[in-house]
């Protein structure tokens, strides 16, 4: 029954847990082959497994992008970079493994462990007063549980499913002063013996526990009184012990074991789900670093544009055509458009910290990295349509795709089956047992016995051959069985425990459909923040298109001197105002995109991201940098 067990969790991981195996960062080494007495150890289990020291290296694509002192990102490799180096990531890995020998320990009958590795929301960007920042709610804060951990055992014990071999070699001499010599007729019985001792035991998720034990002694005395000295005895006892009540089903028995493989499913639910997270907030970090970029693209034009304003103010007025106060205005907004150019310059160059940070394991290993400054391959690109389905199609899609919905059902089928164990600790013990002795005796005769008793059977002459000949041939025989019965009263504690998990049982279902009720409202509003952030961004291009055109004409008009300065000032602000609101919009639209993704549990499927190679924490697509690079502009990150 054990064998079959063990196969059948063999398989059951072998098609449940692909990833698992696939895994390279993550490894449990074997121990050297055995030598010697390790040798005869090893069926039984005695070597130490040894898990490979923690992966503190970046992979080699990290190096390979970086060009003169740039990395050059595109989104694809960011999402690379992320699922090969990133820490939260990396820490989930080692969830399916925990998992994994928490099952090797509930299927030896251990309890179970609490081994769950929370869900780390990703990392946040920098705050801007522009720009809005993870529109999908990822940032700091606690970890999410994934739940399916037990820390304490409700309900009858799970039986040893491990067998164990238990062996005594023992030898001694006693001396003992007597005052009577009527019985061995000596004042000081000296005693010089040997025994040993083999037991072998296990128990059964039936409920069904038994025992091969067999002794062997040995007894010498100085005494003339024993038939045989030295004496030779020894018995083998069969042993076995049922559970008719309480601990008599197998899935009692072995709901650890059925827990602990729910549990394993749960660690790789984590691990996809910490996955699904770092890569959206990383994404969310890469496209601001882009909307970013932008903002210092459109400050650098307003502050040119300002600059020139200035100069042109500055002619004007040395040749009487514009007053001295008009020189002083422009001055004002070539100030202020510096102003704006740092602040766009300080949030970009705190955002490669913060994107840089997400895509390496060790900065103090890799402190070069400081020096070097991204320059992203790709723009925020919106589609000129979007996705038009029925939202009740979206629901449906969203409830079989969602991660937290699949753990969840996981985890209530482990509560269930916690609850039948805690509903059969309710019931009185009720054991029934058997047991089988034979006896065997033997020894050569005493050469000191008094022959007026009569001399020893000669059955009994012999060494350890007999006394086995005897225990075989059952010749001395002892049987036993009955039954125990034990009926605790009131029985308060079982009955809380068992109320209780009802209990929470209740909470757990409640939960689920907390979870799937949130799914709708996810997926919901997800779809009015893409619609609208489509729609804003449509409106501010318009906006900006507007502007630039409302510039224009006051610059015209400004020349043939029908504006005044503060006009075409107040049309360079209005400009830049409606480019930093385009660039807005569209950095809005990356984060809604993102979120409508997430909450319709598309990710990873929309991202090209294969969980064999997250799990390995090795992505087998090559980065290529292009030939024809952009070249960062000078001023930008200082």
């Amino acid at each position: 029954m054990s064998c079959f067990r063990k196969s059948f969790a063999v398989v059951l991981l072998a098609s449940g847990s692909t990833i698992l195996a696939q895994s390279s960062e993550v490894s449990i080494q074997d121990p050297p082959p055995p030598r010697y007495i390790a040798r005869f150890l090893k069926p039984f289990h005695l070597e130490k497994r040894i898990v490979a020291p923690a992966k503190l290296s970046n992979s080699v694509r990290l190096e390979t992008l970086v060009r003169s002192g740039n990395l050059y990102l595109s989104v694809q490799d960011v999402i690379a970079l992320t699922l090969e180096n990133n820490l939260d990531i990396a820490v989930q890995r080692y969830s399916p493994f925990l998992a994994r020998e928490v099952l090797r320990r509930a299927e030896g009958g251990g309890f179970l462990r609490q081994v769950d590795t929370p869900v780390v929301p990703g990392p946040s960007s920098v705050s801007t007063a522009g720009v809005s920042i993870n529109g999908n709610g990822l940032g700091g804060g606690a970890g999410l549980s994934g739940g399916g951990g037990i820390v304490s055992q409700i309900g009858p014990v799970p039986p040893n499913l491990d067998p164990q071999l238990f062996l005594s070699a023992s030898a001694g001499h006693n001396t003992t002063p007597l005052t009577n010599t009527l019985l061995n007729q000596t004042t000081a019985l000296t005693q010089g013996y040997r025994q040993f001792v083999f037991q072998y035991s296990q128990q059964f998720d039936t409920g069904t526990s038994g025992s091969v034990t067999f002794v062997n002694s040995r007894s010498l005395l100085n005494s003339s009184t024993p038939l045989f000295n030295p004496s030779i005895s020894g018995y083998f006892d069969v042993q076995v012990n049922q559970n008719l009540l309480q601990g008599f089903s197998p899935s009692v028995n072995n709901r650890n074991i059925r827990v602990a493989r729910n549990n394993l499913k749960v660690s790789n639910l984590q691990v996809k789900l910490q996955v699904v997270t770092t890569v959206s907030a990383v994404l969310n970090l890469y496209w601001d670093l882009v909307s970013f970029n932008e903002a210092v693209r459109i400050k650098e034009q307003a502050l040119e544009t300002a600059q020139k304003l200035y100069d042109g103010n500055q002619k004007q007025v040395k040749i009487g055509a514009l007053p001295a106060i008009e020189v002083t205005r422009a001055a004002a907004e070539v100030s202020a458009s510096k102003e704006d150019l740092l602040i766009a310059q300080t949030n970009l160059s705190q955002q490669e910290i913060v994107l840089k940070n997400a895509l390496n394991r060790n900065s103090m290993q890799n402190a070069w990295l400081d020096d070097v400054h991204i320059i992203p391959l790709d723009r925020i690109e919106v589609p000129k349509t979007e996705e038009i389905r029925p939202v009740s199609d979206l629901i449906s899609e969203a409830i079989d795709n969602r991660l937290e919905i699949e753990r969840g059902k996981i985890n209530l089928d482990s509560s269930k089956i916690l609850l039948k164990g805690d509903k059969n600790g309710l019931i009185p013990n009720l054991q029934a047992f058997a047991e089988l002795t034979n006896h065997g005796l033997a020894g050569p005769a005493n050469p000191l016995y008094n022959n007026c008793c009569g001399a020893p059977n000669d059955y009994f002459i012999g060494g350890n051959g007999n006394v086995l000949s005897q225990i075989f041939r059952r010749n001395f025989p002892d049987y036993s069985a009955g039954v125990s019965l034990n009926i605790p009263f009131r029985n308060r504690a079982a009955q809380a425990d068992y109320v209780t998990d009802q209990l929470q049982l209740r909470q757990s279902e409640l939960q689920l459909q907390r979870t799937l009720n949130q799914v709708r409202v996810d997926v919901k509003t997800a779809l009015i923040g893409l619609q609208q952030a489509r729609a804003r961004y449509e409106t501010s291009v318009d906006t900006r298109a507007l502007a630039e055109q409302s510039l224009t004409a006051e610059q015209s008009r400004f020349t043939y001197g029908v504006a005044t300065v503060a006009q075409v000032i107040q049309s360079q602000k209005d400009l830049a105002g409606a480019q930093d609101s385009e660039v807005q919009a569209m950095a809005n639209y990356t984060h809604a995109k993102i979120a409508f993704d997430l909450a319709m549990g598309r990710t990873l499927e929309v991202n090209h991201i294969s969980m064999e190679e997250a799990m390995a924490g090795q992505v087998q697509r090559e980065s290529v940098v292009p030939d024809s690079l952009p070249v960062r502009r000078q001023g930008v990150g200082k």
